[in-house]
């Protein structure tokens, strides 16, 4: 082999080699947190995980106030065992954000953690066992008592209930990290506040109101939020933005009362034929909102947004594979780049009765929900107007309340619009000294590469730090990809757990270090 050739291989391979070579010299610092964690986590297993269970068994559905209440008294029983001030935050009668000071001696930034403690609401006969009962299964899924356990726990075993991973499991390994840190006398970078929410699940309406009442309590230098799942290949990732989200509910309406199909059919009109037509003429089969002005407003991507995406792995092929899926919309783009872009997504359809119970009559209406997620530059306000102006010109009058028969007389095509209140989408600039800071210390957090997303593919109240609060936010998931999330069997992988306490414990040990090593190199103080 020439030597151009063999220098070329050469390239190749330290190309390839690259995220292994550049963790050969890692801060020693950093090792010595990573080695003094697992050692601590790996005496405590069985406290840490009784202290989650005991948390997962307190029922959190944002609408039931008493056991929202609890979870909040609990949570602030164990932040107060670990010296945390704490103090319970409320706005115009909400359910309590639990709020949390940890100064720190000489540290000149502050960040806040941010979770939630409320889940989504459960259907019991759908799941395999109690969901406010905590239950470990091992790989096959089978029961583990808990009577049985004994360290070392398999990282493989996984805890299902209510919020094992959305969002119980991230509180409980801050406050594992912190007692680790403690264990091994390593003090923390940052000042630290906590803001555990009751109400997210629901959509945070009183969160607004909490964070313009307490705003001068809440500021900060950078808020990190600890939500969301680690990528479909188990790496870790860290997302700058969140989509915003509106909901709406359409119902079109047809005969009074059901009507024969063969002694009415092909004269009175149909509502569920009325509806597929109306919902055809939003969104086709791959994705694309009809709706006219829909993108005029959507930001273009930044160049390191750009470079992020291209790096990111190519999974597309397996997630078809295990889903069952034949194609996929978006004509062949992967996900990652359509989960950048708007989506309407039809959540639900209801009309007469199907299978067994279906009857051969045209139903008196149809009912639609619908989901419309946002990227940065849309608004809901405006979101609301161009899908209302789109049903106009489809022929349809808008009502907001259920019609009385006269307007249904007057109407042919009627379209009763239940808006919810939505939230905008936000992004932090990848660029800022505390982003590249917060990649680089969960990099030496687990030694490898990790992967950046722009906007991680779900919504969340993060645009209220952005836009309010005035803070960067950033996402830092720590919680299996596959765990059921909002669904029946909700579970956490063990080894997800072990690996947040982990990255936790480097991010309240090292970012301030880093983050003030970063802005010397950059020669920014943003």
């Amino acid at each position: 082999m020439n030597k151009s050739l063999c220098s070329v291989w050469l390239l190749v391979l330290l190309v390839g080699m690259w995220p292994v070579l550049a963790f050969q010299k890692e801060d020693p610092a950093a090792q010595t947190i990573r080695a003094k964690i697992a050692e601590y986590r790996q005496a405590h297993e069985m406290d840490i995980l009784r202290e989650l269970a005991d948390f997962l068994s307190i029922p959190n559905v944002a609408s039931d106030g008493e056991n929202i209440t609890r979870n909040a008294r609990w949570l602030t029983s164990r932040l107060r065992r670990r010296g945390i001030r704490t103090r319970l935050l409320q706005a115009n009668g909400s359910p309590p954000a639990v709020y949390g000071e940890l100064p720190t001696p000489g540290a000149r930034r502050t960040i806040i953690l941010y979770a939630h403690y409320d889940g989504q609401p459960v259907v019991p006969t759908l799941w395999e066992t109690d969901p406010w009962q905590p239950v470990l299964k091992d790989e096959r899924g089978r029961l583990i008592p808990w009577s049985s356990l004994s360290s070392p726990v398999n990282g493989e075993w996984r805890l299902y209930a209510r919020s094992a991973s959305d969002d119980k499991a991230p509180i409980v390994a801050i406050l594992a990290a912190i007692d680790a840190l403690r264990d091994a006398r390593i003090p923390l970078s940052v000042n630290v506040k906590f803001l555990f929410e009751g109400e997210e699940e629901a959509g945070s309406p009183h969160l607004p109101a909490i964070i313009n009442r307490y705003a001068d309590l809440l500021r900060a230098d950078a808020l990190l939020l600890c939500d969301g799942p680690v990528h479909q290949t188990r790496r870790m990732q860290v997302f700058f933005g969140a989509r915003g989200v509106v909901d709406l509910e359409m119902t079109v309406y047809g005969p009074t009362r059901p009507l024969h199909s063969g002694h009415y059919g092909n004269w009175a009109p149909n509502p569920a034929a009325l509806l597929t037509h109306l919902l055809a003429s939003m969104r086709d089969t791959e994705a694309r909102i009809l709706i006219d002005g829909f993108y005029d407003d959507v930001r273009p991507l930044t160049e390191t947004e750009r470079r992020a995406l291209a790096e990111h792995p190519h999974i597309d092929t397996q997630l078809r594979r295990t889903l069952g899926l034949a194609r996929t919309e978006g004509e062949g783009r992967p996900l990652v780049e359509q989960i950048m872009q708007p989506a309407m997504n039809i959540r639900g359809l209801e009309s007469g009765r199907v299978g067994a119970q279906a009857r051969n009559v045209i139903p008196t209406e149809a009912r639609a929900s619908i989901d419309f997620r946002l990227v940065p530059r849309q608004t809901p306000d405006k979101v609301r107007s161009l899908v209302e102006a789109h049903i106009r010109r489809q022929g349809f009058f808008i009502v907001h309340q259920t019609p009385d028969i006269e307007t249904r007389r007057a109407h042919a095509n009627i379209v009763k619009l239940e808006w919810g209140p939505g939230y905008p989408p936000a992004r932090t600039s990848m660029d800022l000294p505390v982003s590249r800071a917060v990649v680089r210390v969960i990099e030496e957090a687990v030694g490898r590469s990790i992967i950046r997303l722009p906007t991680l593919g779900g919504s969340g109240p993060m645009y209220l730090f952005l836009d309010v609060l005035k803070v960067p936010a950033i996402g830092v998931p720590i919680v299996n990809h596959d765990n059921n999330q909002h669904a029946p069997n909700e579970n956490l992988r063990l080894q997800n757990l072990w690996d947040g306490i982990n990255i936790y414990a480097h991010l309240l040990g090292r970012l301030g270090e880093v983050w003030e090593s970063v802005e010397r190199r950059t020669g920014s103080m943003k």
